[in-house]
Order: structure tokens, then sequence, then C-alpha cells
């Protein structure tokens, strides 16, 4: 990872940003049950919101009293759980902490909550919610126990280019900025979900880290990636390969413009970048997201100069749930975020030759995330 991907990385919430701001590092990986033998997908993440306004107790924009009297939300939240699995309702624990709580250094990024950890190469913690808790609807949380351990090596990171420094961000020119500092991450490690332990190894491990951070949530939602990767042509799970898309809503003068997707598939450590933060590359993306009874399905076409690639991917509902989020103004989408770490589908990576296509591999793709909000 260079110095850029670094600073992207950390803390970095200033001036009126901090009054009216969140950054929310994401962390999902497969892990096995030794006694079982049950694969579940997890996830860990960490986010803050509205800095400056804290105080020494978390301010929570669903709590009435602080509703009544007008006030943000200001916290550091901890979500952790697991997504759905053959009827299987999944589960998201969120805890919250004041800003007091949190300690930060920058060089390294080190970042600490009483015991839960985040750092650039590991995180850890735990949480434990009793039904009683879970019962308060501000809190937007379920009951359960999670405990995590774990290293991670973030092998492939997408390179979302001039979109993401430091003049864009000042400006305000997207609602929410993306880093995929990890698309395709290793993590080694432990999960105790409800007293039952996980074994997470880095090769099944088919691991995903970034951030987002700016002034809102994106709305709607959109997000795609894989780092579960099967060539055609070879037969063989491809190692230093992910696939990673987020969709962003730019502004122009503080007005909405059209909503695009920052796209990187990297094949076998060669990256093929479809998005607008490369513009010499000529980038051109076209997606669309349809959903029936049962599934989820998305379908993206991207091109640039040298290269077409054709996405079609697939989640069942049932392996999905609704992630729950207030913003930095402390309003929650009447929309559901719906999110699943078991999405399939199929890849086309070709190559412009000449005139012509000239067809790299088709690849089959298997655990991926996806996040989806209705318009």
């Amino acid at each position: 990872m260079n110095l850029s991907d670094l600073k992207r990385n950390a803390y970095m919430l200033r001036g009126s940003d901090a009054k009216r701001g969140y950054m929310r590092w994401w962390h999902s990986f497969q892990g096995v049950c030794p006694t079982t033998q049950e694969t579940r997908t997890f996830f860990v993440e960490y986010s803050i919101l509205n800095p400056a306004l804290g105080t020494t107790q978390p301010i929570l924009g669903q709590h009435p009293y602080y509703k009544r009297h007008g006030m943000k939300p200001s916290y550091v939240c901890i979500k952790a759980g697991v997504f759905p699995k053959n009827g299987d309702g999944g589960l998201q624990l969120q805890s919250y902490y004041p800003m007091t709580s949190l300690q930060v250094a920058q060089d390294p990024f080190y970042m600490q909550i009483e015991e839960c950890v985040l750092s650039e190469n590991r995180i850890s913690g735990a949480i434990e919610i009793s039904e009683d808790t879970a019962r308060h609807r501000s809190l937007m949380t379920d009951a359960g126990s999670f405990v995590w351990d774990l290293e991670m090596h973030k092998a492939v990171a997408c390179h979302t280019g001039y979109i993401a420094n430091a003049f864009f961000t000042v400006i305000h020119a997207l609602e929410s900025f993306w880093h995929g500092e990890g698309i395709r991450t290793f993590f080694r490690g432990t999960v105790n979900l409800n007293g039952v332990t996980y074994d997470i190894t880095p090769e099944t491990s088919y691991g995903y880290a970034d951030k987002h951070w700016g002034r809102s949530y994106n709305q709607p939602w959109l997000q795609f990636a894989s780092g579960h990767l099967i060539s055609e042509r070879s037969g063989r799970e491809l190692k230093h390969s992910a696939l990673a898309i987020d969709g962003c809503c730019p502004k122009f003068l503080f007005f909405p413009m059209r909503r695009r997707i920052l796209m990187q598939l990297t094949y076998t450590g060669e990256d093929f970048e479809y998005h607008f933060g490369k513009p010499l590359t000529l980038p051109r993306c076209k997606w669309k997201v349809k959903e029936t009874n049962k599934r989820f399905i998305w379908h993206f076409k991207a091109q640039n100069r040298t290269s077409v690639i054709r996405i079609s991917g697939s989640c069942s509902k049932e392996q999905m749930m609704p992630l729950l989020y207030e913003n930095p103004d402390g309003k929650v989408s009447p929309a559901p975020l719906w999110e699943g770490g078991t999405a399939v589908g199929t890849i086309e990576l070709y190559r412009r030759v000449g005139g012509s296509l000239e067809l790299i591999d088709r690849l089959q793709f298997e655990n991926g995330l996806c996040a989806y909000q209705s318009f």
C-alpha cells in the first residue's frame, strides 16, 4: 500500500466536516466452524459520526430526547454480525461509545475504542448486547455476543484516482468518498458468535476491507465486490485478483449530478479500471439492478480505451439483510439497505486489439459482497 492509500485510510475529519461528517471502515470475511464445518460470512465495521459534537456520552440521533432537542448524532459505533444463511435471519450488533473513549494514532494508523482495536493489519474487539438493551429502538441493534481477533493482509487495493484526493474532499465533490484499500484481503484469526467459535484462514476468508467518508451516506447505495474468482481458461482460482464496484453521487457547485460507479477488476495483478476518477482512460459504464421475489440481480458493462468488461451477478434475498444506519444529520433512510456476502456470477474481460475485441478470460465469482438500496 502506497503513502496516498495510507493517508486515505486514516482518521481525516477536520474543521466543518468534524461537525457534519462520518467515517466508516468496513471488513467482511468468511469463517468455518471446526466442529460442524458450517461456513458463515461475518462483518465488522468501525464508524464515527460528527466527532466535534461529541460529549462524554454517545449522542444517538434516533433517541427521543436528542431528537426533541434537535441534536445531531455524535459517537463511535462498532457494528458486527453475520449475514443470513439457510433461513437464519442473520445478526447485526451495534455498540455506541462517546468520542472521549476514542484513541487515535496517525502514523502508523491505529484506533482504539475501549477494547476494540483497528489498525492497518489487525482488528479485534468484543460486543455483547442484552435482550433488554436491544429493545431500545434508538440503538438499532439485535441481541447477542460477538468477539473477534483477526490479523489482515490487504493484498489488492482499488485506486480511485484524483476524485478522492484532499482537494475534492475539501470541496465535497461527492456525498460519500470511497477507498477500497483491501478489495482482496486475507484474514487470519477467530470469531466467536453467541458462544460458537469460527476459524478464519487466509485461503478461505475471501476477505474485503474498505473505507467510506463524507457528509452523508450514499443514497441510494450500490456496492459489489468479490475476491473469489475462478478462471475458465485455467480452471483455477486466481490468487492476486479481485473485483470491486462502488456507486457514488457526484456534485457540482453543491448540485447533485448523474450517479456514477467506480469499478476495478484486478486480474492476475493487472488493474482494469473503469471510473471517472481516471478520465484519461475514457471510461464509460452502464448498469442496472433488477429485483425479483427471491433475488437481486446486477448487470454491469464498462469500457475504456484498452478493454471492455461485462459482469452479471445475483444474490438470494434469503442470504441478505437490511443494515441499519443513520446519517450525520440524524435521519434514517426509509429505503432499506440490503446487504449480503454470498453473491455469485460471471465476468467477461476483453482487450481491445485494433478495431476488435480479444477475450482475455471468462471468470466465475463466488462469496461476493453486495449492497443495494432502491431509488
